[in-house]
């Protein structure tokens, strides 16, 4: 058997996808919805898989990062302008839409590594056992369609 907990952080970003052949091809905005599933085999010494604030401690900064910026394809024509005029506010994918599945892995992946250097250099108070694992990581674009990017 595996017990599993979900996090959910927040955040509000837009996105640019310069394949799509309607309006999502133009700068738009979600309000997303980011779900973390953890998982283990067995409880820690506390009877969890681990403490909720270790998914807040190990990703919320860098996730904070995608609050309010535009999210784009490298290889889109306005990419340098953009990355020139706003900074780190603009977020680039290499030669790849930024779509609500590319992100989905984009923080699975980030999110890994992650809780890999939390448990090792993290807060004592909220210990990371051995054998916790990300099972996936859903992104909500909107309130009815959102991707996922599990192992």
């Amino acid at each position: 058997m595996v017990y599993r907990i979900c996090k959910t952080l927040e955040v509000e970003s837009g996105h640019m996808l310069t394949k799509h052949p309607d309006k999502c091809r133009f700068p738009h905005g979600h309000s997303r919805k980011v779900e973390f599933v953890l998982e283990a085999a067995e409880l820690d010494a506390r009877e969890m898989v681990c403490d909720f604030k270790i998914v807040k401690a190990a990703v919320g900064e860098w996730l904070d990062g995608f609050d309010h910026a535009m999210c784009m394809n490298t290889a889109d024509p306005a990419y340098a302008e953009m990355k020139e005029r706003y900074g780190e506010r603009v977020i680039g994918f290499e030669n790849e839409d930024p779509t609500t599945e590319v992100m989905a892995r984009e923080i699975f992946l980030h999110t890994a590594a992650a809780l890999e250097r939390y448990g090792k250099d993290g807060d004592a108070r909220y210990p990371l056992a051995e054998g916790v694992r990300l099972a996936k990581v859903r992104v909500w674009e909107t309130s009815s369609s959102w991707a996922e990017y599990a192992r």
